[in-house]
Order: C-alpha cells, then structure tokens, then sequence
C-alpha cells in the first residue's frame, strides 16, 4: 500500500526526472541551431565571395579617377528643389511666409453641405 511519504518521493523524482530531461534536451537542441547557423553563415559567405569575383574584377587603384559627379540625376532631394512648376510664388515678407499654405492645401477648406443628402 502507498503511504503519504512514498507517493511525495514518487511525484518528486519524476518532477526531477523530467525537469532533468527537459534541461538535457533543451541543451541539445541550442546547440545544434547553434551548429546550422553557422554552417549557413559559413555557406552564405563562401556563395557571396563566389559571386562577388565573378561580377567584380578585380579593379586597380586608378579606375575611379575621373571628377566627380555634378548631376543630381537619381536623387529625390535634390531633384525637389527644381520643380518645374510650382503653384505658387515665394512669399517676399516674414508675414506671407508663415500664413502660406504648402502647394498641396487647399486655399479653401472642404465644407460639406448640410441637410438631407437624398433629395
């Protein structure tokens, strides 16, 4: 017959038992992720620097030698200062400036008409 004392010493090796396996197992685990990153860390470089020297030469101290680039083809910064059509005028006063509405403001706001929409 099962006494209070042996079912305590029962349940109690199994919960250390278990937790025991659970450490174990978690352990292994870690370390074989730990081992597929680094060999897909290790494949991504080697495939990188396969297609690195076939799409790159190798280049000599003197290729980039020319003057440097003027325009501002490509960026969208400096592209915006050159509207070709602005809407409005540069305000000439402090004044004009701050009560200025950007180009994309109505001068007007949207006011919705009241009253029954359906007749």
């Amino acid at each position: 017959m099962n006494t209070v004392k042996s079912f305590w010493v029962g349940w109690g090796s199994l919960c250390v038992a278990g937790g025991a396996a659970y450490y174990f197992a978690k352990k292994s685990i870690n370390e074989d992720r730990a081992n597929r990153f680094e060999a897909e860390q290790r494949r991504r470089r080697i495939q990188e620097s396969l297609e690195y020297t076939a799409t790159h030469p190798p280049q000599s101290s003197k290729t980039n030698v020319g003057p440097a680039r003027s325009d501002n083809t490509g960026s969208p910064s400096q592209e915006a200062a050159l509207d070709p059509a602005p809407t409005r005028h540069a305000p000439h006063t402090e004044e004009q400036r701050v009560r200025e509405k950007s180009k994309y403001e109505t001068s007007e706001p949207f006011r919705a008409k009241k009253g029954d929409r359906f007749s």
